[in-house]
């Protein structure tokens, strides 16, 4: 008999950033919430100060801040028919687990996705025809636009504290800004970062191309800020321990820092850590969820009542949880039927290194999560995609993140991989090599998707989820004609040699790629091509509703996090204002 606990208005699966925008928005409207959350909870004080957070071969190598692939795993296959087989150890992609979720050891690049992705499908059969795709690429409108979305943009820039150079105000384009951007009704909360020796070479090159370099956009805050729930952000210290490490100075927007001391000053806000949910109980009769049931610290199945559950975990997380609940209709990848689990996405990503063979002295030690320098010429909405047989694109950038010991050694092809002369080049090239990124979009396929796998089961005896993936045509061809103009940029910076990461004929899920996991519960204006509406309500239930870039129905080629935000706020404003005192669906199927 699982233990009952006292009923609430709304129980909220997960303890990331979403949850705790949800927590705080509620909470300050009167509503109870509790944020339910597998892992420990986490502040920047104690957990996060140095010297043990700078720890490289804790949090870099053997990813303290992540979740615990023992406990729950996904297995993996590249196509329908593999044989799909456990991730025992993480690689591709690392969710975090603890209190603040993947917003503690993320880097805190921060893009707004171009207009023309939230009505791809409409933008892609206006500007280029219905014709100019095959069925293989499932791409489609989100039912929500830019426009809608851009107040809640700027409030999240807000609540964030992010720091960058506008580059169109109010349909004004502005000069050292993305003039590739959507319009923004306001310039950003706080000024750019500084710019690094990197981001200086490779925005000579671009522009001598005839580019427009511009810096990137930076939840790492660049100077002293309060934010509008009060709380007081530090200016980052470049220190070059972002990306899976927490941030001891204040600096990096962190549920912790922004959110999390607001929410949790108020009584109706409670977050409850060591709590592992294993399925949403739902009514199929009256088709509303009741409450989620969970196992907490003590291994006690617990069941928490609610009148309204919100899904906040990891991307693919959401998904699986609907199915192993029963929720919605399993996606088929034969009968291409079904909406759960469908339009699984990632990004598409390469690389290139210049090396300068010590004519150069990078130092790129002095780094930060989001400290570079990019251009978006490539992305989807920036060029014409007329003739060349794909939809997408992405932005390209120099960062300097980290100069960290362990894992930074650049190194050119051919060289040895152990013994004197794998440590000369070590030597030789740690300080004088520039790395340039080309972030790419990720556009759904038929036979990509997340499911069950009744082989395996976690830590519960609950079936894995199941992941089927590889890279869609349309994408391999998109990432090598704009790593091919990369590689133009490379060359005009002046190095003495480069080298050339091409995407992969197939996706692996061995190496780390990117953690910016999406679709599987994804939002849309038809309950046949879509699990959630456009204010993230499921069709299968008014009160089951869903946050986070697994509502995508297909990944940009930017960091999710802005938008994930943004619908966030969106989502909030209305379960808010329109359904908790009448709840119902807010859209008609």
């Amino acid at each position: 008999m699982a233990v009952r606990m006292n009923p609430v208005d709304v129980a909220l699966v997960g303890g990331g950033l979403t949850a705790a925008i949800l927590g705080r928005e509620l909470a300050e409207a009167g509503y109870t919430a509790v944020a339910l959350e597998r892992g420990q909870m986490r502040d920047t004080v104690p957990d996060f100060q140095s010297p043990t957070m700078h720890d490289e071969l804790k949090y870099d190598v053997r990813y303290a801040l992540m979740q615990d692939p023992s406990v729950q795993t996904l297995t993996f296959r590249n196509f329908v028919g593999q044989q799909a087989l456990p991730m025992r150890q993480l690689g591709s992609f690392l969710p975090g687990e603890g209190v603040g979720g993947g917003a503690v050891h993320w880097n805190g690049q921060y893009w707004r996705f171009q207009p023309e992705w939230f009505r791809l499908r409409s933008w892609v059969n206006e500007k280029y025809g219905q014709n100019h795709l095959g069925p293989e690429v499932t791409i489609q409108d989100w039912g929500v636009t830019y426009d809608e979305l851009e107040p809640f943009y700027t409030f999240a820039d807000k609540v964030l504290g992010i720091g960058g150079a506008a580059g169109n105000l109010k349909g004004q384009i502005q000069e050292g800004g993305n003039p590739f951007e959507g319009p923004r009704s306001e310039p950003y909360p706080n000024p750019p970062m500084k710019k690094s020796h990197s981001g200086h070479l490779f925005g000579q090159a671009a522009a001598s191309l005839g580019y427009k370099p511009f810096p990137v956009p930076s939840a790492n805050v660049t100077r002293p800020y309060t934010n509008p729930y009060g709380a007081e952000l530090k200016p980052c210290m470049y220190c070059g321990f972002c990306e899976r490490f927490g941030c001891e100075h204040f600096a990096k927007a962190s549920p912790q820092v922004c959110i999390l001391p607001s929410a949790l000053a108020n009584k109706n806000f409670e977050m409850r850590t060591r709590s592992y949910v294993t399925r949403i109980e739902y009514d199929r009769q009256a088709k509303v969820a009741t409450g989620v049931t969970y196992i907490d610290a003590q291994g006690r199945e617990v069941f928490q009542p609610a009148n309204m559950v919100v899904l906040c975990a990891f991307a693919h997380h959401n998904a699986v949880l609907m199915l192993q609940s029963g929720i919605g209709e399993p996606y088929n990848p034969e009968t291409q039927t079904g909406v759960v689990g469908r339009n699984y996405t990632y990004q598409t990503m390469t690389g290139i290194n210049v090396f300068y063979d010590g004519g150069k002295r990078i130092n790129p030690f002095m780094g930060a999560g989001a400290l570079g320098t990019a251009i978006d010429e490539f992305n989807n909405g920036s060029f014409d995609h007329s003739g060349l047989g794909f939809i997408g694109g992405g932005y390209v950038a120099a960062y300097q993140t980290s100069g960290r010991p362990i894992y930074h050694h650049p190194l050119p092809e051919g060289t040895p991989r152990w013994g004197l002369e794998w440590k000369r080049a070590v030597a030789r090239h740690y300080n004088s090599t520039v790395s340039i990124s080309f972030h790419g979009s990720s556009v759904p396929h038929p036979n990509n998707y997340i499911g069950l796998d009744r082989t395996y089961t976690d830590a519960f005896g609950q079936p894995l989820g199941m992941l089927t993936f590889d890279f869609p045509h349309n994408d391999r061809l998109m990432a090598r004609h704009i790593t091919g103009k990369v590689v133009e940029i490379a060359k005009a910076m002046g190095g003495k040699q480069i080298s050339v990461g091409w995407l992969d004929d197939h996706y692996s899920i061995v190496p780390y790629q990117t953690t910016h996991n999406s679709g599987g519960t994804i939002m849309g204006g038809d309950p046949k091509t879509s699990v959630v509406n456009r204010y993230l309500q499921t069709w299968d239930a008014h009160n089951l509703w869903v946050m986070g870039a697994s509502v995508f129905p297909q990944n940009a080629g930017y960091n999710p996090t802005a938008t994930v935000a943004a619908l966030t706020y969106w989502a909030a404003d209305a379960m808010i204002k329109q359904y908790l005192n009448n709840p119902r669906p807010l859209v008609q199927a």
